[in-house]
């Protein structure tokens, strides 16, 4: 199957320069380019593309309005959002999450990695860059737990789903939580799937953020193994 991609960005040799390498994979093709969040927003709506590779800084509506409106659009929901901006503070990392970006890289990011992280998300994951995930878990880990709610929220997960998903925000992936549970990597994939539709989250990204913000995870129990590039 062949995944659409479309360019969001106001400098013309940066789309050239993403297009260039994603058309020479043969299962990535470009469908669109816009320059502005206005004209993203209308050529998703017309071309439907499976990934959106979105800048942030660019005129008019940007990108994190551009990739909210996108990501809550009922009629888009097969259409997944990578920020991809030369800009990785904290404050635009946790802007584009919030605003449901399944993926938050640097420009400075390597061609196969590019198009790996294309793949990626097409097929549902989310991807960070290694030190974007990092601040993700190191900022979450640290705020204080939500009081409202948070065990009527997670009572929807069974025993093992909640055991999944605190391991997912402890970093691990779905290879390693195979191996932690004893179970097959498909097993734990059906769970994080069920997991993520019982509590409403559009990826797994959000899952981390949210097993953080109801205390599911607390501070300090990061996995020994360390932090994995693909939460």
């Amino acid at each position: 199957m062949t995944i659409k991609v479309l360019l969001a960005d106001d400098q013309a040799l940066v789309r050239a320069g993403f297009r260039s390498l994603l058309r020479r994979t043969r299962d990535i093709e470009v469908v669109g380019e816009a320059a502005t969040g206005d004209e993203a927003l209308r050529a998703v709506r017309a071309l439907r593309p499976d990934v959106v590779l979105m800048d942030i800084r660019m005129p008019g509506t940007d990108g994190l309005t551009a990739t909210e409106r996108i990501v809550g659009d009922a009629e888009l929901t097969g259409c997944r959002v990578i920020v991809l901006t030369t800009f990785e503070t904290d404050d635009y990392v946790f802007a584009a999450l919030r605003a449901g970006a399944s993926g938050f890289l640097t420009k400075e990011i390597e061609p196969d990695d590019l198009r790996q992280a294309v793949r990626a998300v097409a097929a549902g994951d989310a991807l960070l860059s290694p030190s974007v995930t990092r601040r993700v878990i190191e900022q979450f880990g640290h705020r204080p737990v939500l009081p409202t709610d948070t065990e009527e929220r997670l009572s929807v997960l069974t025993g093992r789903e909640r055991e999944v998903v605190h391991l997912i925000a402890t970093g691990l992936s779905n290879d390693q939580i195979a191996n932690r549970l004893v179970i097959s990597p498909l097993t734990a994939k059906t769970h994080v799937t069920r997991a993520m539709s019982k509590l409403g989250v559009r990826d797994r990204v959000q899952l981390v953020i949210l097993a953080y913000e109801t205390g599911l995870v607390r501070p300090g129990q990061q996995d020994p193994d360390g932090v994995q590039d693909r939460v």
